[in-house]
């Protein structure tokens, strides 16, 4: 069964990492402008590697051009 997280991403960061909130959303600061796709892909890399799980599994299914997003978890 997939899971949802509840994703906040913050553009071009200086201090770029991912942390978890109490609440269980993350929040994921990138280096990356919100131009063409670019900080979406650094979002699910930054993800993917602090989950420990492949890139591939990761998919935005809400909020591609928000900083609020819903990110998939495929089995």
């Amino acid at each position: 069964m997939a899971a949802i997280l509840s994703v906040k991403v913050q553009p071009r960061s200086k201090a770029p990492g991912v942390e978890k909130l109490p609440d269980g959303s993350f929040r994921v600061r990138v280096q990356a402008a919100p131009d063409r796709g670019r900080a979406n892909r650094e979002v699910l890399e930054r993800l993917a590697g602090f989950l420990g799980i492949p890139r591939s599994r990761l998919s935005i299914v809400r909020g591609e051009g928000s900083p609020s997003k819903w990110v998939k978890i495929e089995p």
